[in-house]
């Protein structure tokens, strides 16, 4: 079902082709994707062209990581950490979960938001004809968690500061104070109350591997500087995801 997804979503979403940045990009995403527990999918990892602070998992091992997150991550560790999170929701099976709970009704509102940048109408709805609620619905704080903690022990496995994990968060609630409209649909799709920064925290402090990988993780990666740099060359990503 998920690899039923990711292939009308490259029909309908507007990714990064461009060959530098993809090459430096899946750079950037390999550490993680061999310390993914679930080693038995088909992992692949996809930009979306767009200005909108998001990312999002399909079951089945599909990730995709909108530019405008890349753009606006201050480091690499912080980067890894939100794709960290993102693995960990498809490990732990949340979204799967959910596809499998939800109504085939209310299929296709969540995605075609997602891709007019607005609430779509009965014509909008029907003529997408996608399936998305289950994937962009909102996870309980016990999902979060748990992608959380799974998260930082993968970035610890993979020698990056998880301590990016938290810090990605605090760029986040930068973002929405500044520009509220860039992350309304990470905060549409990943609650994140104000205590989220110290969970996050409280479970690094709990584990002495990524204790160990906050000292000696990496920060930075030449990859993901490269990818930034070559974002920068291209023309500025739109600001609206548009069908």
């Amino acid at each position: 079902m998920g690899n039923q997804y990711a292939a009308q979503l490259r029909q309908e979403l507007p990714l990064v082709e461009d060959a530098t940045a993809v090459s430096a990009f899946q750079s950037s995403i390999a550490p993680l994707k061999r310390v993914a527990a679930r080693q038995d999918l088909d992992w692949t990892f996809h930009i979306v062209n767009s200005d909108q602070v998001n990312a999002f998992a399909v079951p089945g091992g599909h990730i995709y990581v909108f530019r405008g997150l890349i753009e606006r991550a201050r480091r690499y560790d912080e980067f890894a950490g939100a794709v960290a999170h993102e693995i960990g929701h498809v490990d732990l099976r949340h979204s799967a979960n959910q596809m499998g709970q939800a109504s085939a009704a209310n299929m296709g509102v969540s995605l075609a938001y997602l891709l007019l940048g607005r609430q779509p109408g009965q014509v909008d709805q029907v003529a997408l004809g996608l399936g998305g609620t289950a994937l962009f619905a909102k996870f309980s704080r016990d999902d979060e968690r748990e992608a959380d903690s799974v998260a930082v022990a993968s970035l610890a496995q993979a020698s990056i500061n998880p301590g990016g994990l938290p810090r990605m968060f605090e760029t986040l609630q930068q973002v929405q104070e500044r520009e509220p409209s860039k992350v309304e649909q990470w905060f549409a799709s990943h609650p994140m109350p104000a205590e989220r920064i110290a969970n996050t925290e409280r479970i690094i402090d709990n584990s002495a591997a990524a204790r160990s990988a906050v000292r000696t993780g990496r920060r930075e990666l030449d990859a993901f500087e490269r990818l930034q740099r070559r974002l920068r060359q291209l023309p500025a990503a739109p600001k609206e995801l548009k069908k």
